[in-house]
């Protein structure tokens, strides 16, 4: 008879795994926001998570794979982050919603992790590529959701047209502050979103 072959340690080998990659992507992260793409040098961030160049390559096969994988958790960040603006639609007025709204989408589309996704996303091809046009899709459709939810009194285009515009002007201030060091305070900025968005609301479904 084979004998059985216990699972713990194979458990116990994938938790260790899951944690090593989840290192890796961070030290790329904070090589990304600390340096640029051009500063990211993939076998000193192995060095410093204490691992060789051939468990990097094990988990993402070269720096483009390395540099994928935090584009696709920066996203997946982002929509666990984002996933709770639908209920926006029950809260208070026209501006209590669209401040909710924003005081919660800024927060994810700057975190660490989505703001270095949108560096190698600025900064290389990958916009062009498969995998980069479907992750931008993938969060348009997220502010989509967004601006129907906050402008529940739209029509159906003018919903989407609010969900784009937040989304753009809220890529354009964390493009800013990628490029810009110290980081700038966009408070001003993004109260003036708010009263932007309210205002646009407020004209109605044909203002």
């Amino acid at each position: 008879m084979t004998p059985t072959v216990p699972t713990r340690p194979t458990s116990r080998r994938q938790a260790r795994g899951d944690r090593t990659r989840a290192r890796i992507i961070d030290l790329t992260v904070s090589s990304l926001l600390d340096h640029g793409l051009d500063g990211v040098n993939v076998r000193s961030i192995a060095q410093e998570a204490g691992v060789t160049w051939g468990v990097v390559q094990y988990h993402f096969g070269d720096r483009e794979g390395l540099l994928a994988a935090v584009v696709t958790q920066g996203f997946d960040d982002l929509t666990e982050a984002l996933g709770p603006l639908g209920d926006v639609a029950a809260v208070g007025d026209v501006r209590e919603r669209v401040r909710a709204a924003v005081a919660t989408a800024w927060p994810a589309m700057s975190s660490p992790t989505s703001r270095a996704a949108i560096e190698v996303l600025i900064s290389t091809r990958a916009t062009r590529s498969g995998a980069g046009r479907q992750q931008i899709a993938r969060l348009s459709q997220l502010f989509a959701s967004l601006g129907e939810a906050v402008g529940s009194t739209l029509s159906p285009d003018r919903a989407a047209a609010l969900g784009a515009f937040m989304l753009t002007n809220l890529r354009g201030l964390v493009a800013s502050q990628l490029i810009v060091s110290p980081r700038i305070d966009v408070t001003a900025e993004l109260d003036l979103l708010v009263d932007v968005i309210t205002t646009y609301i407020g004209a109605g479904p044909d203002g």
